[in-house]
């Protein structure tokens, strides 16, 4: 990876903020976008802007081309058999809530399982806990360990005959944890229960063989892979999918409509109610041509590699507290941390003084932070435009927050 001419594709970085070049380590919250993406949403509004599916004027054909040429290459991205298999979304919070409103209804009762884990992110916590209460059914938690990693033992032992749905994580957006997923899925089968994974933060920095894992439903969000907001993906695998009910009712997803009865489009339409979501769709092809080029197995050893350097830089601030797995081996490209006696949300204050974006608050996981005992974190996040010299500047910024801090107090 050649990431200097890499960073040249992506004209925002090309700022300073507040009097400093711009260092951008936010983007496990939203990435950057590169030229090529931002060419192919200006080219589809200048040339051929029009709704898909309905018309057979040349515009409304380019339009249909343009988004389900875009859904296969979704399907070839993650490795789905079929396109029937992949549904645009709003994004990973849509997919997960699909999943939980049309499959966990019809298959939930009383007394079953649905088993998650403390390090969720909000939108893989929230619809299985409604599910649970409109069910009666029983929400579990897998235990972590000291590390925040999750055992094979532990999921075993909760994950049970009763068990109807597994949802977790591929890749925590606080912890860096990188989850077991295909060893996960098989205990879940074993059991009886289908595998939801929350991808969002997976399929934009390794590759993701979705009839490798296994898994049953898989869902992950465009704007994090260089993509636009407002685009997501829902695999499903078809058996599931074809006798799944569709949540959203409206134009598009119909096949014939009486008075009092009406019928469904085949799949993947059934689920995408309403004018779809045409330009981020396509949009979200450019991105992953953009991946593609580069090589997700390029874009992953790089990441691990920051985060190597990272987690060093940063260990060697005093008073500094990094929060996850060690090992960079065994974790992501993101580095989530505190600093004794400043709240994070003042470390990010004068971060961003420095031109340095870094997140900062509960990062959309209270559950976890309470189990972390701590209120916030702070968290840098590198993707495929960081460097190394980025993270210096992380580190010289933090300890300026340090002194800053310590002079005041």
């Amino acid at each position: 990876m050649d990431v200097r001419e890499i960073r040249k594709q992506f004209p925002i970085l090309d700022q300073e903020v507040n009097g400093h070049p711009l260092v951008y380590l936010d983007s496990a919250a939203t990435s950057q976008k590169p030229i090529k993406v931002i060419e192919a949403l200006d080219q589809y509004y200048r040339q051929y802007n029009s709704n898909v599916h309905r018309g057979v004027h040349t515009l409304g054909t380019r339009a249909t081309d343009g988004y389900e040429g875009a859904r296969e290459k979704v399907r070839q991205f993650i490795h789905a058999k079929s396109t029937e298999e992949i549904i645009f979304t709003r994004g990973t919070t849509t997919a997960i809530n699909t999943v939980a409103a049309s499959f966990g209804r019809a298959n939930v009762a009383e007394g079953d399982e649905i088993v998650i884990t403390h390090m969720e992110h909000h939108s893989n916590i929230i619809p299985w806990q409604q599910l649970a209460k409109e069910k009666g059914a029983t929400l579990k938690y897998v235990p972590l360990q000291e590390d925040g990693t999750i055992s094979l033992e532990d999921v075993k032992a909760t994950v049970t005959s009763n068990t109807k749905i597994v949802a977790i994580m591929m890749v925590s957006n606080v912890l860096g944890t990188m989850n077991p997923i295909k060893e996960i899925t098989k205990v879940a089968h074993e059991n009886g229960a289908v595998m939801v994974v929350d991808g969002a933060q997976a399929a934009p920095h390794m590759k993701v063989d979705v009839q490798d894992l296994d898994c049953d439903f898989f869902a992950f969000s465009g704007h994090k892979m260089g993509g636009p907001t407002g685009i997501g993906v829902l695999y499903g695998k078809k058996q599931l999918l074809e006798v799944m009910e569709p949540i959203e009712f409206g134009g598009e997803m119909i096949d014939f409509v009486g008075l009092y009865e009406s019928t469904w489009k085949e799949l993947p339409w059934k689920f995408e109610g309403g004018t779809p979501i045409i330009a981020g769709a396509i949009g979200l092809g450019a991105a992953i041509d953009f991946l593609e080029d580069i090589g997700l197995d390029n874009i992953e050893a790089y990441e691990h590699k920051l985060a190597a350097y990272a987690l060093d830089k940063l260990s060697e601030i005093d008073g500094m507290k990094i929060f996850g797995p060690k090992d960079p081996s065994k974790r992501a490209g993101l580095v989530t941390f505190n600093i004794d006696d400043v709240h994070p949300h003042d470390v990010a204050t004068v971060l961003d003084s420095e031109g340095i974006a870094v997140r900062a608050g509960h990062h959309c996981a209270q559950p976890l932070m309470k189990w972390l005992k701590v209120s916030a974190t702070a968290r840098a996040s590198f993707y495929l435009y960081n460097t190394e010299e980025d993270i210096d500047k992380l580190a010289a910024g933090l300890v300026k927050t340090k002194e800053y801090f310590s002079d005041v107090f």
